[in-house]
């Protein structure tokens, strides 16, 4: 077992196969969607530390893979951390395209056990989406035509889905609770584009408060 030698940013733990290899889990950094599964050496991950970008090794080609060097679909890496045995790598990155060679967002896209619809990373997708939908045209987009109409408009409706909200409470009503809660969160995510604030600078006020908790 080979450890990374003169480690940066506490890398030392790292150990490497008899191949000189580690796995790598790439995890979406805003969605938290699991995008693909592969392997680094000890220069692809000084690399990656250097640049900032996902370098990666390609076994079935048996050279050092720039990730997105041919497709320009690069990944910008915000973490890298180890397992408890220091022998795989979690990699949060922030995509700049489809992760799978298919053109999929994840390579991990065929259901082999059909879960439950709205799994935990529909939040940050739902966000990446309005996101693009800010650009469209307000006459197909209700998100386009509603931040086209500014910040006072915007924050209107945020007030009237909160109180909506607060009456289902009230009624507690559940199917209502779920609706008007949905209606909110929607109107909430679009309050936070229309104001230039990223979902990233609340997730960080919010792990300010409680990370050390959770």
């Amino acid at each position: 077992m080979k450890k990374l030698q003169e480690p940066t940013n506490d890398m030392s733990a790292v150990t490497f196969d008899e191949r000189g290899l580690v796995p790598v889990v790439v995890q979406d950094y805003t969605t938290g969607e699991v995008l693909m599964l592969a392997y680094a050496n000890e220069e692809a991950l000084r690399l990656t530390q250097e640049s900032g970008e996902l370098y990666l090794f390609s076994r079935s080609r048996k050279r050092l893979w720039h990730k997105g060097e041919t497709s320009g679909n690069v990944m910008k890496v915000r973490r890298l951390t180890l397992d408890c045995d220091g022998d795989a790598v979690l990699a949060l990155v922030c995509p700049e395209g489809p992760a799978c060679h298919t053109g999929h967002r994840s390579c991990f896209f065929e259901d082999i056990m059909k879960g439950p619809d709205g799994d935990a990373t529909f939040p940050g997708k739902l966000w990446q989406y309005l996101l693009k939908r800010k650009g469209a045209d307000p006459k197909e987009s209700y998100t386009a035509k509603l931040i086209g109409q500014g910040l006072p408009r915007v924050a209107q409706k945020v007030g009237e889905e909160g109180v909506e909200l607060a009456i289902a409470l009230t009624l507690n009503d559940k199917g209502q609770i779920i609706y008007e809660a949905s209606d909110l969160v929607y109107h909430v995510l679009v309050s936070l584009i229309a104001a230039g604030v990223s979902i990233d600078d609340v997730r960080c006020e919010l792990a300010s408060r409680h990370g050390e908790k959770l």
